[in-house]
């Protein structure tokens, strides 16, 4: 039997306040990419601790934007409140109306964007920190941003446009629609995407983005409906092209902070999300930059209260999370660790059994159900090989939305669990 306390108590640091990340600042140093996940959805420590980490790689280490797991056409309506252009940061994140609202509409999101905004203004404009999305849900959004731009900018490029968004028009705007549909007709509006693609490429950088959002989308929908990790992975490539195309937009120094699940930003390789023929983001970047130019950090908790939803658009409620189940990673914690902690892993010499046992540790996604957690819930991880670095908090609470009433909702469930 493995004895975790000696080993626990040597690399876990207390963390009280921000002028504790010091050591993972140091970390990131030579970083041009700083993944910070999440393992909850809606976790105010997370949120906040995450925008604390974040604002001092902005301050102290000189990144440049803040890329998200969110959909385009939101996040630069909060990237142009953040760069102080049209509405204020709160207005900006209170518009994010697709269901799960709560992920980027709230409060702790606000706070984060207000203080970004405040920084901005004493910048010059081309010194001034990004907030963009990485998602691809954002279909029909992304066309009427095209069409709106190409109508006012060029109407020459109008027509290819035009023709793809008239080919998604029978399905009223509901992907679930459209899916079923390429079952029986494999191309269906595959073929003028790709045309407005090509149309559209070398245009202005937020229409090309738009416009690659209309094929990821296109084609995640489309692989969905045949299950498997196809759609996982069309997903999570995507958002690592997204990324990897806004790092070229910001230049050569360019450096990048990353929001989003554990279960993306972790490296798949260390868990079974391999097995299952999944790629994450997390190993994407190490491959594509080099693992000592990519830092990826994880979070877990033990127990408290979450922001979920009880199924797939089911009005968002404050949860409780039990106690994790026996033999976990968060068990093992909650025995031997700090309320609050911050592990940084080496990557030279030996490392303790806790860096490199197989153990079950929690991922809950935008769905939840409590009552699963003996069977569920759980990423088989090598912790010291999925990220580079770990923050603990025994005990947490629900985040706060700003949205209060049901959203209607035409996504259908992401695969796997809304993560």
């Amino acid at each position: 039997m493995i004895r975790y306390s000696d080993e626990v108590a040597s690399i876990a640091r207390p963390l009280r306040d921000p002028g504790d990340l010091e050591i993972l600042l140091d970390r990131a140093a030579q970083a041009r990419v700083v993944m910070i996940g999440e393992a909850t959805h809606g976790t105010h420590e997370f949120y906040q601790w995450r925008a604390a980490l974040t604002r001092r790689l902005i301050l102290e280490r000189g990144f440049s934007f803040v890329a998200v797991e969110g959909d385009w056409p939101d996040c630069e309506r909060v990237n142009a409140a953040v760069r102080g252009d049209g509405a204020g940061p709160r207005e900006a994140l209170v518009g994010y109306d697709r269901w799960p609202t709560w992920m980027w509409a709230n409060e702790e999101t606000v706070d984060f964007a207000c203080w970004l905004h405040a920084l901005n203004e004493s910048r010059a404009p081309d010194d001034r920190v990004g907030f963009h999305g990485l998602d691809v849900y954002s279909l029909w959004e992304s066309m009427r941003e095209i069409l709106t731009w190409l109508r006012e900018h060029d109407p020459e490029a109008v027509p290819a446009a035009l023709d793809a968004y008239r080919c998604f028009e029978p399905y009223n705007e509901d992907p679930n629609a459209y899916g079923w549909a390429t079952r029986f007709l494999p191309a269906a509006c595959e073929n003028k995407v790709v045309a407005m693609l090509a149309e559209v490429r070398d245009r202005d950088f937020g229409v090309w983005q738009n416009a690659e959002v209309v094929a990821g989308a296109e084609r995640y929908y489309r692989t969905m409906v045949h299950g498997g990790p196809g759609a996982w992975n069309i997903r999570d490539r995507h958002m690592d092209e997204t990324l990897d195309r806004l790092l070229r937009r910001y230049g050569p120094e360019a450096k990048a902070v990353v929001w989003a699940h554990n279960t993306h930003v972790g490296d798949g390789r260390a868990t079974d999300q391999a097995e299952q023929g999944e790629v994450t983001i997390g190993q994407l970047a190490r491959d594509r930059y080099g693992a000592d130019r990519v830092v990826l950090v994880g979070f877990g908790t033990h127990h408290g209260t979450v922001v979920a939803g009880a199924g797939w658009g089911a009005p968002m409620e404050v949860m409780g999370v039990p106690a994790a189940r026996r033999g976990s990673l968060e068990e093992v914690l909650q025995n031997h660790a700090p309320p609050a902690a911050l592990f940084v892993f080496g990557d030279q010499g030996p490392r303790p059994d806790l860096l490199t046992t197989v153990l079950p540790h929690r991922a809950i996604g935008v769905v939840y159900r409590p009552e699963r957690e003996r069977w569920a819930n759980y990423v088989p991880t090598v912790l010291g090989e999925r990220y580079d670095a770990f923050l603990w908090f025994a005990e947490t609470r629900a985040l706060l939305p700003l949205h209060t009433l049901r959203v209607d909702v035409h996504e259908p469930e992401t695969y796997p669990s809304g993560v």
